[in-house]
């Protein structure tokens, strides 16, 4: 198939790109030219607000992965020329958090006080695809993980494990996951059998607790982590890369199309290994410096 990925550069779009080139398709990534693109895969150098006739001819496939707004819906579908399918990465953010959980795909969405404008945005982006190409896929992972992962998570408590520092944890939580190869055969399946359904929750079906996925990370290197316990007054994102706020997505739907998913252990494997081989790509925030500013280790007792 001759597919478009938007983006194409870093993380979930850049991945995405490769995946579906080292699968035989003809791949071509929307994006300014302004990184290092990617072998295999032919650039398409335009923005997505000035795209001209850079999207002349026919597309099998377009996977919009850097869809944030209307905006951006509307601009790239008034310069695509024919196109087949259409999918949108959106994001599990389009759900309030007063919903009862876990969430499901068809309750309503909107405004959500955690992500703000985030969520929001990409709300307007799903209701401005659907109305201009009803038959449009949109997905709505939790947080992505895996390989080529430039957010400073999982690499943040890699790098704690390497140094062989204790970790700092948030009084509570548990995270929800999503390995983006996953993701990419979840696509793939949905290209393949075309439900009728058009909105899915993805991810993995189970979530895990703050302390268990850092245990995990530490137990990529072989390590097991000391744990200090941190208190509810210190400010979370400061210490530790998620936010403060619990949620879980039903992937039911998802699930029946594609009941195996790669185990958490196996993809945190996968990502160190990216990541050791590729530390200059990780877009890094002073959380360890604000831990060591603050003496956290000193104020919080460390736990078994």
């Amino acid at each position: 198939m001759k597919i478009l990925v938007t983006g194409g550069t870093v993380f979930a779009s850049r991945f995405t790109a490769e995946y579906f080139a080292r699968r035989g398709h003809e791949v071509y990534a929307l994006n300014r030219g302004s990184r290092v693109q990617s072998e295999g895969v032919t650039l398409v150098k335009a923005d997505r607000h000035a795209l001209g006739g850079a999207l002349k001819g026919r597309f099998d496939v377009v996977i919009d992965v850097c869809a944030y707004n209307a905006v951006d819906i509307d601009n790239l579908l008034d310069g695509l020329g024919e196109f087949g399918s259409y999918i949108m990465v959106s994001s599990s953010a389009v759900y309030p958090e007063t919903l009862p959980q876990p969430f499901r795909e068809n309750q309503q969405v909107g405004a959500n006080a955690v992500w703000g404008k985030y969520g929001t945005d990409k709300t307007a982006a799903e209701r401005a695809l659907s109305e201009r190409v009803p038959e449009a896929y949109i997905l709505r992972p939790p947080y992505l993980y895996g390989r080529m992962n430039n957010l400073y998570r999982e690499a943040f408590v890699f790098e704690c494990a390497e140094r062989g520092l204790p970790f700092c944890l948030p009084p509570n939580g548990e995270l929800q996951f999503f390995d983006i190869e996953d993701l990419c055969r979840f696509m793939e399946i949905l290209l393949e059998k075309r439900p009728e359904r058009r909105v899915f929750n993805v991810g993995n079906p189970e979530s895990v607790t703050v302390a268990d996925w850092v245990r995990l990370c530490y137990g990529v290197l072989g390590k097991v982590p000391e744990l200090v316990q941190v208190g509810g007054d210190v400010p979370r994102r400061s210490y530790f890369p998620f936010y403060d706020y619990d949620y879980r997505l039903d992937v039911t739907e998802m699930s029946r199309l594609m009941p195996e998913v790669k185990p958490l252990e196996l993809g945190l494997r996968q990502s160190y290994e990216w990541f050791a081989a590729n530390r200059e790509q990780v877009a890094r925030k002073p959380l360890l410096e604000f831990i060591e500013k603050n003496g956290l280790y000193k104020i919080y007792k460390i736990q078994p």
